[in-house]
């Protein structure tokens, strides 16, 4: 059969007549990609679009053009190939084996199909052969090496091994090599190829670390331009906005994500649930480094009423109920508690009647009951902290971002905050310095702490209310080294600046600060404190 090289650009208008076929809404805007196969016609042209949806995570439609392409060829080979690496998520530590070698099974003659081809459908394979996941996921990894090397002219192989790569790092020791390798590769993509959808989204991920986000800012401001029918693509760049502090910038990224994935959900009549709750947990984070607590209140009144009504329907027996906004309800929650230190709103804001979180959701809200009952001295702090060990002593399922680490994080605060309350800064330091070397055993920052509460913060609020400014300031200075413009670790920087009589430092805090809020809302006391220092300074 013979291979036609179809160099396609996702937005249509440039076929030859003979190929136009009704666009699918997946397929308009997700980026330029060449991947030759033995297909041709109606099943190449879908098979193409599946590819690019599949390089912005944007699963649904990925399979479904995979799908379409084996319905106008069923024995087009590498539309199964697609089909069953549209059910791995490797990134989302999630992968449906037994819908992907379905597909796979339907693979029943490669005897026509190239050495190259062939190759890819081998990989795959090892993807879901023996064995346990992770050590599926480096066999899995080493085929794409092998691809990679023997095919130096094939995008796609770069792409695919890169990603590997990130997958394997998710459960190994060595994850900044890894990354920095998968890195490397999606930049050399990037070069031949700035409209490769991979390119920059992988560069985000590779590069989504405190230490190295900086090489992917020229990805972060393209990605959403590459691909902007993905709800993913355009929420992606916020990870090194926020990794580098850029606000205004991470806002934009988090508003487009929420924005396009309710366009899709409605388009496409979808469950609610496949709105895009992770972008919109993220903005109200946003909005709160921002000082915008109007804003920010609105968007959690959003997340409890679509998770209020996800609940009712549940109870209803209604079909696809939308229980996935619940997901986010308690690191909302934290962040509104939090970074505004309102602890007596941690009672007064009940959850939907009815929430049944999983573990590790039920021991986020534990501590944030916990830490705002110990900040007000209330005696019902212990009790969370009791909760929390049963969780932690009980077990629960781990992922990379939900460990037992966060757990004991989480005690060892509340009995810091308990301390705290009760003036015995000795005992408070040590459990706050505990609880750093804990968190230095975690994944790094990215994004919005999953910690809550970052402890190095939290270290220099102790040091500084047991009156050692000096001591303060070195931890929010790390604390920002983690989280960088952190309002939270930047007030404390400014204040431990103040308190040790370096105005001049003291000032250059204030003035990041008085910048970063230069829109909140007037009644934020934070932008309070900046106006009111630089006015005397």
């Amino acid at each position: 059969m013979m291979i036609r090289l179809l160099f396609i650009t996702i937005i249509f208008g440039g076929f030859n007549a003979s190929y136009i076929i009704q666009p699918t809404h997946a397929s308009s805007k997700l980026g330029k990609i060449e991947f030759p196969t033995s297909g041709s016609g109606v099943s190449q042209h879908h098979f193409i679009s599946g590819v690019a949806a599949l390089h912005s995570f944007w699963y649904p439609e990925a399979l479904q053009e995979f799908k379409n392409s084996t319905k106008a060829d069923p024995n087009f080979a590498m539309g199964y190939w697609g089909e069953a690496m549209a059910h791995n998520a490797p990134l989302w530590e999630r992968q449906d084996s037994k819908l992907a070698k379905t597909a796979l099974s339907k693979i029943s003659d490669i005897s026509e199909l190239t050495q190259r081809e062939r190759d890819y459908i081998q990989a795959v394979q090892l993807l879901y052969g023996e064995g346990e996941k992770p050590a599926r996921d480096k066999a899995y990894s080493n085929a794409m090496k092998k691809i990679y090397i023997k095919y130096p002219k094939d995008l796609e192989a770069a792409c695919f091994y890169s990603l590997s790569l990130l997958g394997v790092a998710r459960n190994t020791g060595g994850e900044i090599k890894l990354k920095v390798d998968s890195g490397a590769i999606a930049l050399e993509i990037y070069e031949q190829n700035p409209d490769h959808p991979c390119a920059a989204h992988y560069a985000i991920h590779a590069f989504d670390h405190p230490d190295l986000a900086r090489l992917a800012l020229p990805s972060a401001q393209r990605y959403a331009k590459i691909a902007p029918a993905s709800h993913h693509a355009q929420h992606m760049p916020a990870h090194i906005f926020i990794q580098l502090g850029m606000w205004s910038e991470a806002a934009k990224s988090n508003e487009n994500g929420w924005a396009t994935s309710k366009k899709w959900v409605e388009r496409e009549k979808l469950p609610k649930s496949n709105r895009d709750y992770h972008s919109l947990q993220w903005l109200h984070y946003v909005y709160l480094q921002r000082g915008l607590l109007g804003k920010a209140e609105a968007i959690f009144k959003t997340q409890q009423k679509d998770m209020e009504e996800g609940i009712q329907d549940a109870a209803k027996s209604k079909p696809n109920p939308n229980l996935r906004s619940g997901k986010y309800y308690y690191r909302m929650l934290a962040a509104t508690i939090i970074e505004t230190e309102q602890w007596e709103k941690a009672k007064k804001l009940v959850p939907p009647e009815g929430w049944e979180p999983k573990t590790f959701p039920k021991a986020g809200y534990n501590f944030v009951l916990g830490y705002a009952a110990a900040m007000q001295g209330d005696d019902e702090a212990k009790k969370y902290a009791v909760e929390l060990k049963t969780i932690r002593d009980k077990g629960f399922r781990v992922n990379h971002f939900s460990r037992p680490e966060n757990l004991e994080i989480w005690e060892l605060e509340i009995e810091v905050a308990v301390k705290l309350f009760e003036k015995d800064y000795k005992a408070a330091i040590q459990l706050a310095k505990q609880a750093t070397l804990v968190e230095e055993k975690l994944p790094s920052p990215s994004g919005p702490p999953r910690i809550l509460k970052p402890t190095y913060e939290l270290l220099g609020e102790v040091y500084l209310k047991a009156g050692k400014p000096k001591k303060a300031k070195e931890q929010f200075n790390i604390s920002l080294t983690r989280h960088p413009n952190r309002i939270r670790s930047l007030i404390g920087a400014a204040r431990s600046a103040k308190l040790d009589g370096d105005k001049i430092t003291a000032k250059e805090n204030y003035v990041q600060i008085l910048s970063i809020l230069k829109n909140a809302d007037p009644a934020f006391p934070e932008l309070k404190e900046a106006k009111a220092f630089l006015k005397n300074f």
